[in-house]
């Protein structure tokens, strides 16, 4: 498969670290490094736009090293870019740490892993069939 996109920033375009990863890094583009305050929540630029196929969607999700090392992780994970968009790619970002934290320009802040997806038709009915779990909520499976 093939996906086009559009690469507005000075950054490569984003790509698969190992062999086997299931996300591709995305990059920040900056015109000057912007800091985040703990707790505080910003949309950072990518200067990346994409043309999905029909049935395909990107979802942005947290870098794990980013997450762990530094705080930040994205806000609404994961993020869903649908095959009819066409604007830039923007992320939220939050920062969780007690400290602030300063993100580059350059710097990869998130990961994109492109799945298939299905619009079921919704079918309204008044009873569900049952299981063994039923209404069962959090935590209700037992495992340990």
């Amino acid at each position: 498969m093939k996906i086009k996109i559009i690469n507005k920033s000075e950054n490569p375009l984003p790509k698969y670290e190992s062999t086997q990863a299931a996300g591709m890094d995305i990059r920040c583009s900056l015109s000057e490094p912007v800091t985040l305050q703990p707790l505080e929540r910003k949309l950072f630029p990518t200067g990346l736009y994409l043309e999905l196929p029909a049935g395909y969607e990107a979802q942005i999700r947290p870098r794990s090293g980013l997450a762990l090392k530094r705080g930040i992780t994205v806000l609404n994970t994961p993020g869903t870019i649908d095959a009819d968009y066409r604007g830039e790619i923007g992320v939220i970002l939050v920062n969780l740490s007690s400290e602030s934290v300063t993100i580059e320009n350059g710097e990869r802040i998130c990961q994109m892993v492109i799945a298939r997806h299905e619009q079921p038709e919704l079918e309204e009915v008044k009873i569900l069939g049952e299981t063994e779990r039923g209404a069962g909520g959090f935590g209700h499976s037992g495992v340990k």
